[in-house]
């Protein structure tokens, strides 16, 4: 966030001009983040992303912003009126208009903070690799303006000096929209019930936060502001739910195609062979029994998979019968991922049996070290 001349506004100053102007942009972000979490959120759904975020380094679906610790001390002291003494035994008199100067963060200690300060930045970390940094730009800089037009309106009114003015509006901001601060592991089951106790949002699908997009109180930010209008959020928030139903529908075609095509003949053809080895051993007068329990893995395995490939093609088909695209969503949220889920896990069971030149796919061992 830089000036018309370049100045960094994040960039924490040496002077008492500087640190007024960076408690006021960082308050505002803060401000921002906090009261517009769902559409920060909404800026980063998809069917792909829903599967990265809480995992693998990525940060979870609750939006929340690291500080590190010395900021979120500097924070404190100003909610509380009290001294700030730095790593350098520096005092700050909350009183008075100075931040005192200290080291940026830039160890980037936090990956599992979605909204993360790194010394003079903010980092928003939940993108997919697919996604466009647009709509996640658009939402937060439209955020941010709101929240520094709040100030304004409210600055412009003060009596006495600027520096009391903003010390006040900084404090009224970090008691407000301090819940939103959380610099411990995001990937955590506490910090999901501490979330919930401090009233964040926890959008865990897309089809969950999908709807946000249209709430009254965004609808009103980016109207007022003159981003959309509101028939062009409705198309959007409609754009966005047929694209998510799409993806998934594709993924289920794709899916059931493996399955029939490539998949379970391959699986009968294996069994066949164990089959054919059994019956083989018998006539030689040897009982086995290894290959008796593998056809019979490998054919509950079939019977299971062909059970749930009907049901897929069932769910599908009834998925694109509906009209209303949020329904739709979430069938195939609730229902289409479940089933191509429990498919997976029966098709990995069975598979890692299959000799090499029967394998219908590369394994991952091929696509990671042959390929």
């Amino acid at each position: 966030m830089v000036t018309s001349k370049g100045a960094n506004l994040l960039e924490p100053g040496k002077t008492p001009a500087e640190n007024i102007s960076f408690l006021v942009f960082l308050t505002a972000v803060i401000k921002a983040v906090d009261e517009y979490a769902d559409l920060l959120r909404l800026s980063v759904a998809s069917a792909g992303n829903d599967h990265r975020l809480g995992a693998n380094e990525a940060p979870p679906a609750i939006i929340s912003i690291f500080l590190g610790d010395e900021l979120t001390e500097i924070i404190n002291a100003i909610e509380n009126d009290t001294f700030f003494k730095s790593k350098k035994a520096q005092k700050m008199d909350i009183g008075a208009t100075v931040l005192p100067h200290f080291f940026r963060d830039t160890t980037d200690r936090n990956r599992t903070s979605p909204f993360a300060f790194t010394g003079n930045k903010f980092e928003f970390r939940s993108l997919g690799s697919s996604a466009s940094v647009a709509t996640p730009n658009i939402i937060l800089n439209t955020a941010v303006a709101e929240a520094l037009s709040q100030f304004y309106d409210e600055l412009k009114k003060s009596k006495g000096s600027i520096e009391d003015a903003v010390h006040k509006l900084v404090k009224k901001t970090i008691k407000k929209h301090k819940r939103v601060i959380f610099n411990g592991n995001g990937y955590t089951d506490e910090w999901v019930a501490e979330a919930k106790k401090r009233g964040l949002y926890n959008l865990k699908s897309t089809p969950d936060v999908l709807p946000t997009f249209i709430e009254k109180k965004n609808v009103e930010l980016f109207t007022k502001h003159h981003i959309f209008t509101e028939p062009e959020i409705n198309s959007r928030y409609e754009i966005l739910l047929e694209n998510y139903c799409k993806t998934l529908h594709i993924e289920s075609k794709t899916l059931q195609d493996m399955l029939y095509a490539q998949f379970l003949p391959t699986l009968m053809k294996f069994s066949d062979k164990v089959a054919a080895s059994i019956e083989a051993k018998e006539r030689m007068g040897l009982k086995a029994k290894a290959e008796k329990g593998l056809v019979k893995k490998l054919d509950a395995a079939y019977e299971e998979l062909f059970v749930y490939a009907e049901k897929l093609v069932e769910d599908t088909d009834k998925a694109e019968a509906m009209d209303d695209l949020l329904k739709r969503a979430y069938h195939y949220h609730d229902k289409i991922l479940v089933e191509m889920g429990q498919i997976r896990e029966i098709a990995d069971s069975v598979e890692v049996y299959f000799p090499a030149e029967l394998q219908p796919y590369p394994t991952y061992a091929d696509m990671l070290f042959y390929v």
